[in-house]
């Protein structure tokens, strides 16, 4: 069982010819990107009584994503994202982030779980987020665990708060992905891959096995305990950007999972990945994300689907 928890939402797509909603929320969009692959995937998360978390909740249910948390009395959390004429997504959000109820059920909700995946708004905004970094603390033991920060300067205002923040949950991850925009916010004025590197050194040999970063079109780049690499970013027609790092996010981890990386008992393996299977998860992730922005909204591609593009590239 993999488990991913933060925020789900809607995305409200306000473009020149017109507005559309979509589900998002950038964990959410991971499980379903890590469910359409194939894996086993239950969402803890926050979602109302309301009609926009009807369609959170038939959204995460269509993709044969797990659902442990029933709906609370809180207004489903709103993102107004607005596409320029490069289709470049900007946000401004409407959103609640706790967990109710949810402490004393954690231990159980997290039993079996081999990899627990988390980041975002879900990491930053109180009093979620120490909820958030208590279940990361408790899953360590036994899972594999994933971080995305995907920072929202509009949400989280404070870069040292936030930057705190990511550090806490970078030196208890496995695997940490985080775009160039996000470095450049946290980290003002430094090399964003010098960031990076920095990051895989937190926790000294506890730290993570693995940073990636991603750079929109010039591709992806990583650093692993055995070196650093960067591969191409496929060629595509881009619809927009919409949860394009989330799709590549969910691969990345796919990819560990389908090579049996997941879990703790794996934990000195995938720290002795070589710099050749990192490019190749690179790769992967890349395929799914280029999947993702060549349509519109966040929509991650099937495991039939990516397949399929990756035998064409």
């Amino acid at each position: 069982m993999l488990t991913v928890i933060g925020e789900g939402l809607v995305d409200v797509v306000q473009r020149a010819t017109g507005i559309q909603a979509h589900v998002g929320g950038s964990p959410l969009n991971v499980a379903v990107g890590l469910a359409r692959l194939d894996h086993p995937v239950q969402f803890i998360g926050r979602y109302g009584r309301d009609a926009y978390g009807d369609s959170v909740a038939a959204h995460l249910r269509a993709s044969s994503v797990m659902l442990p948390v029933p709906p609370d009395d809180l207004p489903t959390s709103v993102a107004t994202a607005r596409i320029d004429d490069d289709g470049a997504a900007t946000y401004t959000f409407d959103l609640a982030w706790e967990l109710p109820g949810v402490g004393d059920r954690l231990s159980f909700m997290l039993q079996g779980t081999t990899l627990l995946h988390t980041g975002s708004i879900a990491t930053m905004l109180k009093p979620g987020a120490a909820e958030v970094l208590a279940a990361v603390e408790y899953a360590h033991p036994s899972a594999t665990i994933s971080f995305d920060p995907n920072c929202r300067p509009s949400i989280i205002t404070d870069v040292d708060y936030a930057r705190g923040q990511a550090e806490k949950f970078v030196t208890l991850s496995d695997v940490v992905k985080a775009s160039d925009e996000d470095l450049a916010w946290l980290y003002p004025g430094e090399d964003v891959l010098d960031s990076a590197r920095k990051w895989l050194a937190l926790g000294g040999e506890e730290g993570p096995a693995m940073v990636v970063v991603t750079r929109g079109a010039e591709g992806p780049w990583g650093v692993c305990r055995a070196g650093e690499v960067s591969v191409p970013a496929p060629k595509v027609d881009v619809a927009d950007t919409v949860g394009a790092g989330d799709s590549f996010m969910a691969a990345l981890l796919s990819g560990l999972v389908d090579r049996e990386l997941d879990g703790a008992q794996n934990r000195q393996d995938l720290r002795d990945l070589p710099v050749e299977g990192l490019a190749e998860l690179l790769e992967h992730a890349a395929s799914a994300a280029a999947v993702t922005v060549s349509r519109p909204g966040a929509n991650p591609p099937t495991r039939a689907e990516l397949h399929g593009a990756e035998k064409e590239a």
